[in-house]
């Protein structure tokens, strides 16, 4: 069975999708960098993956929330579980103090079947955070998670990934399968930050995908 209940496949939130297709030329399109200081050992990026590289956007409004944009996410920083859909994918800290989130941290998002990730934590801002792959997880890349104050809270979450191997670009590209897993996921952990704010989402979620072919990237 892969996932524990398919209630996370389906929900009446608002979903804006958009696919288009990227250019490697665009610097925007690509990973950022790792910080010069953060430790590279078993990262995975995304120069190592397999196909196409995935730049990904998701986006909410939040109004109505008890807090501010560093507010937020610190609350969502001092237990990434407050915002995770614990029932489908959970945040387990295998490196690091259990009451924070610093650069070097390192976690496994657990999910039923074989989608456990392993994550290394690169980057910390005043309302943001970016986690890299590691050795072991099915996609090559980094993932930045941040809130802003505008009219109400804005909360994104910005990927840029590759499949780690010929099999989970399999799985992500052709049977759609992996791909359809991660939307649902970080849209239910959208839900998730807005019920920790105590706010309200408004306009439900934007999702866009570029997609870049023949993509060589230097993370």
């Amino acid at each position: 069975m892969v996932l524990t209940s398919w209630d996370y496949m389906w929900r009446s939130t608002p979903m804006h999708r958009r696919e288009l297709s990227g250019h490697r030329s665009d610097p925007a399109e690509l990973p950022p960098p790792y910080p010069p200081a953060i430790a590279t050992t078993d990262l995975l990026p995304a120069e190592d993956g397999h196909g196409p590289l995935y730049h990904r956007h998701y986006r909410t409004l939040i109004r109505r929330s008890r807090m501010d944009a560093k507010e937020l996410m610190d609350a969502v920083r001092s237990d990434l579980n407050r915002a995770a859909p614990t029932k489908f994918a959970s945040f387990q800290k295998v490196r690091g103090d259990q009451s924070a989130l610093v650069v070097g941290d390192e976690y496994v998002v657990r999910m039923p079947g074989p989608w456990d990730g392993p994550v290394r934590v690169v980057h910390v801002g005043r309302a943001s955070f970016r986690l890299a792959t590691l050795r072991g997880h099915l996609e090559a890349g980094q993932i930045e998670f941040r809130a802003s104050d505008a009219d109400g809270i804005v909360f994104e979450i910005e990927s840029w990934a590759r499949s780690s191997d010929f099999w989970s670009n399999l799985l992500y590209q052709h049977l759609r399968m992996a791909k359809e897993v991660q939307l649902h996921m970080w849209l239910s952990f959208l839900e998730g930050v807005t019920r920790v704010a105590g706010g309200r989402m408004t306009g439900g979620v934007d999702i866009e995908t570029h997609r870049i072919e023949d993509v060589d990237v230097a993370s």
